[in-house]
């Protein structure tokens, strides 16, 4: 068992869990809860060391014991051991180290949403858990965007980064990936009604950054501008609310049309 908070793998952990550059270095990330980790065995995620408390319930008990049968390592650690490697205030008793596994995109995308300096952590793994609902087929992140293996990130994704394709790139390389699609910027007020814009051929919707919008570079990539009619004494909408609306709109258009 582990008892120190001084533990070379909790020390490890934390680095894990609180910088990004040595989360890109190592190629490993944190995840917790026992939610989470089902999600990620269920998907065949083999974790490098899984870290627990003994007083997990049945169901975090069971999950222990399927991934010590893939000989995993799972080391019991302290309560309190737990508590300084863990991201959150009340830990489930159980945290995994995974290594980054990102899925591939589609030769040819049909859907695919592109973020523009999109920071804050709990809109990201929102956006996230949504594409993989409205069917996207990936997940672009331009510029500026946060760290897609941040500690909120993960939790907020709720395992979308087992089952979503989700590539950094720059805007060169967004251009490239896209090639053949229509490109979407989502504008305030700005070109068509996403309610009568035609969203059934493949194409890319660009979200901008929550305090100030779709940036120079990706206005100048996108074809055409798409904008949610609202009524006029809302300001705005969330990134992850306006992220949603788009790409079910986009769903229930294709269905329409099958």
């Amino acid at each position: 068992m582990i008892t120190s908070l001084h533990n070379p793998r909790i020390k490890e952990i934390r680095l894990l869990n609180s910088a990004s550059k040595h989360r890109l270095k190592s190629g490993l990330y944190a995840a917790e809860g026992i939610r989470l980790l089902e999600e990620a065995l269920q998907a065949g995620q083999r974790p490098e060391l899984v870290i627990y408390t003994e007083d997990l319930d049945q169901r975090g008990s069971t999950l222990v014991e399927h991934f010590q049968s893939l000989s995993v390592l799972c080391e019991p650690v302290t309560s309190q051991v737990l508590q300084a490697a863990s991201d959150t205030e009340s830990p489930q008793g159980i945290l995994a180290v995974l290594p980054m596994s990102p899925l591939a995109l589609p030769d040819q995308p049909n859907l695919v949403l592109i973020l523009d300096a999109i920071r804050d952590p709990g809109n990201l793994g929102t956006l996230m858990r949504t594409c993989l609902a409205a069917g996207a087929d990936g997940l672009l992140l331009g510029p500026g965007t946060v760290d897609s293996y941040s500690p909120k990130v993960v939790r907020s994704a709720m395992g979308a980064h087992f089952r979503l394709p989700v590539v950094n790139a720059s805007w060169q390389e967004i251009a490239s990936l896209t090639r053949g699609m229509g490109l979407y910027l989502a504008d305030m007020g700005q070109g068509e009604s996403l309610w009568e814009a035609d969203l059934t051929k493949p194409l890319g919707i660009i979200l901008g950054g929550e305090a100030h919008g779709p940036g120079k570079q990706a206005r100048s990539l996108a074809g055409e501008s798409i904008h949610i009619p609202m009524e006029a004494a809302a300001e705005s909408l969330n990134a992850a609310i306006a992220g949603a609306i788009l790409l079910f709109e986009v769903k229930r258009q294709r269905a329409k049309g099958s």
